[in-house]
């Protein structure tokens, strides 16, 4: 089964749905103790990097979080769940992220309209299984403020232009990220998702 993390800050419902869509069982967990039956866990999020943060810490998520990311379970973090994979935010000042991925999360460049929201093309970098069967430059929707900056940029997968080039998709080893919402983006987010519920076996 597939555990979706309910922290207060995530877009928990259409997730969930789109699983079921595709015939995959999946569940929100309301408490942390929740993590470790699953196969697979999803971490959404919509909101301020450092509030979720808080969020996570006060719930008592983080650490079951990081001891099922690092026990090899299939981890994917989605829009700020993304971004809550990385070392640090910048938003609203200094917070410290899972540090899953080592980088920080920083703010859009003057420029452009901000949030960047609405559909926007991804280009793959490199070839990962979330991507398969996924043509490049397909498009997805996106809405988020600020962005990834990676040490490695060997974990970027796939990258889009707002006027900036950015991380769209993420990895190593078990753990992906994706800035845009797979779950509003069909069908080739569902191509992402179907792709990720079989890294968990689940089906």
């Amino acid at each position: 089964m597939i555990g979706i993390v309910d922290y207060g800050r995530g877009n928990l419902r259409s997730v969930e749905k789109a699983l079921h869509k595709l015939g995959y069982t999946a569940r929100i967990m309301a408490e942390p103790q929740e993590i470790e039956p699953m196969q697979g866990i999803i971490l959404p999020g919509v909101g301020a990097f450092g509030d979720a943060m808080a969020a996570l810490e006060r719930h008592g998520w983080v650490e079951p979080l990081l001891t099922a990311a690092r026990s090899g379970k299939p981890f994917l973090g989605i829009c700020l769940g993304m971004q809550l994979l990385f070392s640090h935010g910048e938003e609203h000042g200094w917070h410290e992220g899972l540090g899953l991925l080592k980088g920080r999360v920083i703010h859009f460049p003057p420029g452009r309209k901000i949030p960047h929201m609405g559909w926007n093309n991804v280009s793959w970098v490199r070839e990962s299984v979330l991507s398969r069967g996924i043509p490049d430059r397909s498009f997805f929707y996106f809405v988020h403020s600020y962005y990834a900056v990676p040490e490695d940029p060997e974990v970027v997968w796939g990258v889009a232009d707002y006027g900036v080039q950015f991380p769209a998709f993420v990895g190593r080893d078990n753990v992906w990220g994706t800035q845009f919402h797979p779950e509003k983006s069909s069908p080739w987010g569902l191509t992402l998702l179907d792709n990720f519920a079989r890294q968990v076996n689940v089906r």
